[in-house]
């Protein structure tokens, strides 16, 4: 099935609501065991768009690689924000997204006026003027550039931690559940750079002492975060 490029569709409905400076948004990171979430912020204009642009997730690495650096090139701005694995435990991911997109946004040389969020859950709220779209990274180009900015940097960041702890195969799979991932947890136990509140501790009998739940929170809560994710 081809893949139908994104447009500015979105960003033109607000600009004629009075926004000049539209930013897209868009996440990666929510669902991983270990590393950051990261998100990404890019104003691109209504200009044309390099040639492929598209949700990373529908782009191969190949691509996705070679195409960052021209759209780093090409966007008006670009900014990104992370919130760290122990931010994450203890704030929860809601309120871990949002300090990234916080932080991401006032990382931007530009005010934005206006915010496109992928997705149907405004985890950023005020002051921001937002606006949610549903698979937004596929259709509204801003989107798209933040979201491949974002999922190649960070890739590119569990690469490096990668080179540190190799038995956990991160410059493959970036930190998400995988079976090598898997097994290294089983033998090795988590790191410091892997989230202690998410339920994949429950499966780790050596492990499972390390969990950490959330003030206030029962455990059953605060493994709501990795829902998402793939358990053991």
């Amino acid at each position: 099935m081809p893949i139908v490029p994104p447009t500015h569709s979105v960003e033109r409905s607000l600009r004629r609501a009075g926004a000049k400076v539209v930013v897209g948004l868009d996440e990666v990171g929510r669902g991983a065991w270990a590393g950051p979430v990261t998100v990404g912020a890019a104003v691109t204009g209504l200009r044309r768009p390099p040639e492929g642009l598209t949700d990373s997730k529908l782009l191969t690495e190949l691509r996705r690689r070679a195409l960052a650096p021209v759209l780093a090139d090409w966007v008006t701005a670009y900014a990104l924000g992370h919130a760290s694995p122990q931010e994450c435990d203890e704030l929860g991911m809601t309120a871990a997204l949002r300090l990234a997109a916080v932080r991401a946004l006032e990382a931007l040389p530009v005010e934005p006026d206006a915010v496109i969020l992928d997705g149907k859950h405004d985890y950023l709220g005020g002051p921001w003027r937002v606006r949610t779209v549903i698979k937004g990274d596929q259709s509204c180009i801003c989107v798209s550039a933040a979201s491949v900015l974002a999922k190649v940097h960070r890739d590119g960041m569990m690469a490096e931690l990668g080179e540190q702890h190799s038995p956990y195969g991160f410059a493959d799979n970036a930190g998400y559940p995988s079976p090598v991932h898997r097994a290294a947890l089983e033998e090795f136990g988590p790191t410091e750079h892997h989230r202690l509140s998410w339920a994949y501790l429950d499966a780790l009998p050596r492990w499972r002492h390390l969990k950490r739940i959330r003030p206030g929170l029962e455990a059953a809560e605060a493994s709501a975060d990795e829902q998402l994710t793939l358990g053991f």
